[in-house]
């Protein structure tokens, strides 16, 4: 008796030929081992693939209308089907043709007349690779969402680190690195490296790790000589961000050195100027002091917002790049949008 079991999970092979006799011969050698799905045309084959994409394709070169390369060529050219094996079955001999058909992105090429042992062998061969290949990307996968969490974690662990006495640490540190990323767009930077400094402006303040609790805690203004102490968590920060030479570090680096300093030179640590301090820096000092400004803290009131964008006016092209902050009061609904989304959440 013949053994059904497991028959609905039998791997589908798509046979596309012109020839009624080469579909029957080929339908009659697989059948035992595949579902097969048959088509007469390229355009009736890519409408079987819309519909439900087999794990491999067998394709004649020579039919009329669409032929064999263009369908290959279509199938490649789209992400949904650019991974279906395709072995093409064709009379075409000539080196020439073999090393076209290669280039296109087929994975094999069997010649007419077919001998039944080579075919089997070649599909099982085909479907045992893409199968593997198929389980790499997904170990691939797993180990970037696993990386991708762990940066998270690092940049969470070294925002709190420098908000360390904040009671709203987490709201403060993601909620002025989307108003960060929400600038760095509106003055036309690209989507990923907006999402680059959205990860990066947490860390701005990791330096305040060597600021002593004495100075960090002080119920006070600080003396002299502990604002002296206290300006040096930006080159703390920088000297700690900078060790990793990857684009998300050294873009924090750049951030926690640069994000005191002052658009007329006035700022710390290095007293730059202008266009001197890095537009990463420029952008974050905007969405920290706007941030803090619309925060509660022991020391202040909540400020409303219009308030606080009259305050980055005020000190455009002093404190702050004008241009920026030009662009950061032009998407206000954006920035009120992130804040009512924060402002929403428990503070932790």
């Amino acid at each position: 008796m013949m053994n059904t079991a497991g028959l609905n999970d039998l791997q589908t092979v798509l046979v596309v030929d012109d020839t009624l006799a080469n579909l029957d011969l080929l339908k009659e050698l697989l059948a035992p081992t595949y579902t097969v799905k048959i088509a007469t045309s390229g355009e009736l084959a890519l409408k079987i693939i819309a519909k439900q994409a087999p794990d491999i394709i067998l394709l004649d070169v020579m039919m009329p209308g669409m032929d064999g390369y263009e369908v290959c060529k279509y199938l490649k050219s789209k992400s949904e089907t650019e991974y279906i094996p395709v072995i093409f079955v064709t009379a075409m001999v000539e080196a020439q043709n073999e090393q076209f058909g290669f280039d296109l992105g087929a994975v094999d090429y069997i010649t007419k007349p077919i001998t039944p042992a080579i075919v089997l062998a070649r599909i099982k061969a085909q479907l045992a690779l893409a199968d593997q290949q198929r389980a790499s990307d997904q170990q691939v996968e797993k180990r970037t969402e696993e990386l991708a969490k762990s940066q998270k974690d690092a940049i969470t662990m070294l925002g709190k680190a420098g908000h360390y006495n904040d009671k709203d640490t987490g709201g403060h540190i993601w909620r002025m690195a989307q108003y960060s990323s929400a600038l760095a767009r509106a003055a036309q930077w690209s989507v990923e490296q907006s999402q680059l400094l959205e990860l990066a402006a947490p860390m701005h303040d990791t330096g305040k790790i060597g600021i002593p609790d004495a100075i960090l805690k002080a119920p006070r203004k600080l003396t002299a000589e502990e604002w002296e102490v206290m300006k040096t968590h930006a080159e703390i920060g920088y000297g700690i961000l900078s060790v990793s030479e990857t684009p998300l570090f050294q873009m924090a680096a750049e951030v926690a050195y640069g994000h005191h300093e002052k658009w007329d030179g006035s700022g710390y640590p290095r007293g730059l100027k202008g266009e001197d301090i890095s537009e990463a820096a420029r952008i974050v000092m905007i969405a920290d002091v706007f941030d803090a400004l619309t925060m509660s803290r022991p020391y202040k009131d909540e400020w409303n917002t219009d308030r606080a964008f009259d305050i980055l006016k005020k000190d455009s092209g002093s404190h702050f790049d004008e241009r920026l902050v030009d662009l950061f009061i032009s998407i206000k609904p954006e920035i009120l949008e992130i804040k009512a989304y924060w402002d929403s959440k428990p503070a932790d």
